[in-house]
């Protein structure tokens, strides 16, 4: 007869999402108990890819800085990349941040830790080796893994994923991405700084489709000045392996080619994990590969809510984590919150860093009748000019009264710097309250700012405007 457990929380999947919630309701008393059929400490990290990509970034930026130094005055008679170094830098980061998701770890927490698969066998309970669990409450919080398409002679050819990025131990000669989304074009950009060929296919006409079109143009300029061929409405027919190269078949407007490449990424995107959960037993529908919740994040099934990756909408860690606060004030406080898209950021780990909150420019005039659009240049920023990093802008879109609407920062430090424009949509702030703002000098957060002051510049320009100031300076 199977174990029984009857805590106040059953938490399925250890993603970012499912680690904070749990830890939260633990640290408020609540018995807790979370489940992974998965790795957990330095292999989830591993299998999840988004730190040894960083790493891998970080390495290709120093890289980059250094080949590029002579304009700074900075002379390199000998320069080299080391790809063994480098991926030894990406064991030790992977290393360094393992112990933070141990089972160990969580445990010491107050968390009970139950590896295996969690099956719903009815309504109220989930199954998992020999543990049948009854909580008052369930979280589903699988995560997602990487998507791979159905390309013909995939499963033949040797392809990695950022799942096994830590298991590339060359520098590719030239390595083929497939999909040139987030992913697709920081990795792109990472390997060719590192010393490779690199080609990105995509099937769509626009890389980076859904983001303001404006600043996506300026990442993909920067790509393009660095080496990285963006190929674009491009049907993958088969992949193969020839010898020592990969050989891909390619139908685009050109007509029929054959692409090779010493190496094949596949960066298609993500897929949410549902297989397995028993769904239909505990009365939870889905749709395609999301389950389907509520404003709440809470599913058909009064008893369990579903979020991070399995709940649709972006598949961010951060977005995980911010889920996590919701389902703890519904599921625990009964307190009717909701999710809010619009303060979940988004950013691009590409140089220049692309970030972006809220609506976009195309989304706010769909949306509103009238809008305005800021903007502020890196080219007037003291600092960018300093570093010699000019290309990009902060573009600010508000409604006509000054409601802040969505902001998209392309440059350095943009996804440090979108956060002050999270705040302000999530705290429902108006324009004044940036411009307002004491900004230090000489920092990127100062063009935030100037961009915020454009919104003024018309009315304190104004004829009206000029004759009220002339007549207070008469009266001194």
């Amino acid at each position: 007869m199977a174990q029984e457990f009857k805590p106040g929380l059953c938490v399925i999947g250890a993603d970012p999402g499912g680690l904070f919630l749990a830890a939260s309701a633990a640290a408020m008393g609540v018995p807790v108990v979370i489940t992974e059929k998965g790795s957990m400490g330095r292999e989830w990290f591993k299998a999840a890819g988004t730190v040894p990509a960083q790493a891998l970034i970080a390495a290709a930026e120093r890289a980059h800085a250094i080949r590029n130094s002579t304009s700074f005055g900075v002379k390199t008679s000998r320069f080299a990349v080391d790809f063994a170094a480098v991926n030894s830098h990406v064991q030790d980061v992977l290393n360094a941040v393992a112990p933070n998701s141990t089972r160990a770890r969580v445990g010491g927490l107050g968390i009970g830790v139950i590896p295996g698969q969690a099956r719903f066998i009815d309504a109220a309970t989930v199954a998992i080796d020999g543990f049948d669990i009854r909580a008052e409450k369930f979280v589903i919080a699988t995560g997602s893994v990487p998507f791979v398409p159905d390309i013909a002679g995939l499963l033949d050819t040797p392809h990695f994923t950022t799942e096994t990025l830590c298991d590339l131990d060359e520098c590719p000669r030239h390595l083929i991405v497939v999909g040139a989304g987030a992913v697709g074009l920081e990795l792109a950009q990472a390997f060719r700084r590192l010393g490779a060929e690199v080609t990105v296919l995509e099937a769509g006409a626009t890389p980076l489709a859904g983001d303001d079109r404006e600043c996506a143009a300026i990442v993909l300029e920067a790509l393009e000045r660095e080496g990285v061929t963006l190929r674009t409405e491009v049907e993958i027919k088969r992949v193969r392996r020839a010898l020592s190269k990969i050989q891909v078949d390619i139908a685009a407007a050109g007509g029929a080619q054959t692409i090779e490449g010493s190496h094949l990424l596949i960066a298609a995107g993500r897929r949410s994990q549902l297989h397995d959960l028993g769904l239909d037993a505990a009365g939870v529908k889905a749709a395609e590969d999301r389950i389907i919740v509520d404003q709440r994040l809470r599913t058909t099934n009064k008893r369990v809510y579903a979020m991070g990756d399995v709940a649709g909408g972006p598949k961010y860690a951060h977005a995980a984590i911010y889920h996590a606060g919701v389902v703890l004030r519904n599921a625990l406080f009964h307190m009717p919150a909701k999710v809010n898209p619009q303060i979940i950021p988004r950013v691009v780990h590409t140089d220049p860093e692309f970030a972006h909150v809220g609506f976009n420019e195309e989304e706010a005039r769909a949306k509103h009748r009238v809008i305005r659009v800021l903007r502020w240049s890196y080219r007037e920023s003291d600092r960018a000019q300093s570093e010699r990093a000019t290309s990009g802008n902060v573009k600010v879109i508000t409604t006509r009264g000054g409601k802040i609407l969505g902001a998209t920062i392309v440059g350095p430090q943009a996804g440090e710097n979108i956060t002050t424009w999270t705040l302000a949509i999530s705290q429902r702030l108006k324009i004044g309250a940036l411009a307002g703002l004491v900004v230090p000098y000489a920092s990127y957060a100062e063009m935030g700012k100037y961009a915020a002051l454009t919104y003024y510049t018309p009315r304190l320009t104004s004829a009206h405007t000029r004759r009220i100031i002339g007549w207070l300076r008469r009266f001194g």
